[in-house]
């Protein structure tokens, strides 16, 4: 599911983009554009409910993204389970409260893919990956 559609590569000018890798009790942030493809962790945000879109909001107004990117959990057979439903509810949140579009992206694997490559901030690490992800499907 995608709350906007992304550009063709071959017309669009350069954008810019914050990822998430949702979790209940952290989420995971980077921060990547189209021009590159590719993404830099940022860091984790480790606060629920409120504080936790605050410290969203925050990092919103200070790196100004086109559009953002949610990770959404599968099992390994692509079926759908709680925290699937949990991530697409934070992508709509987001959607809602910052008014941006909000792209989807099939996250499976990528906290493995985190930990084989030792990264400091694995939540971070996760919405690097995410992202790249997501820039690649652009071409």
């Amino acid at each position: 599911m995608s709350l906007g559609s992304p550009p063709s590569s071959a017309t669009a000018p350069a954008l810019s983009f914050l990822a998430f890798d949702f979790g209940t009790r952290r989420v995971g942030v980077a921060s990547g554009n189209s021009v590159t493809r590719t993404a830099q962790p940022l860091h984790t945000v480790a606060a629920e409910g409120e504080q936790r879109f605050a410290a969203i909001g925050r990092l919103i107004a200070e790196w100004q993204p086109h559009a953002l990117v949610v990770g959404v959990p599968f099992h390994p057979d692509g079926a759908e389970h709680d925290n699937t439903a949990r991530a697409r509810r934070f992508a709509r949140q987001l959607h809602g409260r910052f008014k941006l579009a909000v792209h989807e992206v099939d996250e499976r694997y990528t906290t493995t893919e985190a930990h084989a490559s030792r990264a400091g901030d694995i939540d971070a690490a996760s919405a690097a990956i995410i992202l790249e992800q997501f820039l690649k499907g652009m071409e």
